[in-house]
């Protein structure tokens, strides 16, 4: 499995389950550390042969590319026939590894881009509703404040956790799909 922009490779204790071997991608001038990553490069440039890999992960970077088309080519340039990727992405989200913070997706945006690059979309799904982006983002900004003297009060951790619990729990039961803060997709290159 190639993760394309894999930072510290937060996924590799899932991804040894599923894949004999987990090949990090990331840019030169990352802001995460490249000690993780196997191969330095670009999502628009990867160093690899057509077909070269069984699945692609690409978590939370298609808002940081200019050119998001050009780096879904690529990746299907990569990808063996028959072969899977799942991107995560925002819809709702704040600002975030500015100033390289360029988009967000509607999952109607993303069929686009998918199908247009050649890639059969298998699943498009929201990460949460309403209530899971709205009290996710209120922990952000609670957070946000959990610096300078407020720095080691633990309780704003504490409380940031319940306010997101309480999020997934009441988008369970009262679903508002119109309002993710993210979408999962899973797409993949038709066979020849």
């Amino acid at each position: 499995m190639l993760d394309i922009g894999c930072g510290n490779k937060q996924y590799a204790n899932i991804i040894e389950a599923y894949a004999s071997q987990h090949i990090g991608l990331d840019h030169e001038n990352t802001l995460h550390d490249l000690n993780k990553a196997d191969i330095v490069g670009t999502a628009y440039d990867i160093p690899a042969d057509d077909d070269s890999f069984n699945s692609i992960l690409c978590t939370e970077v298609l808002e940081h590319l200019e050119e998001p088309e050009k780096a879904l080519q690529e990746c299907y340039r990569v990808l063996k026939p028959g072969g899977y990727a799942v991107f995560t992405c925002p819809f709702i989200w704040h600002l975030h590894e500015e100033p390289r913070d360029f988009y967000r997706y509607t999952k109607y945006g993303l069929d686009y881009l998918f199908i247009k690059t050649g890639f059969h979309v298998v699943s498009i799904e929201p990460l949460n509703g309403f209530w899971g982006t709205f009290l996710q983002l209120l922990s952000y900004v609670m957070n946000s404040y959990n610096k300078g003297p407020l720095k080691f009060v633990p309780v704003i951790p504490a409380i940031c956790l319940v306010v997101q619990g309480v999020g997934y729990l009441f988008d369970a039961v009262l679903p508002g799909k119109k309002w993710p803060s993210h979408y999962i997709s899973v797409i993949q290159k038709k066979n020849n």
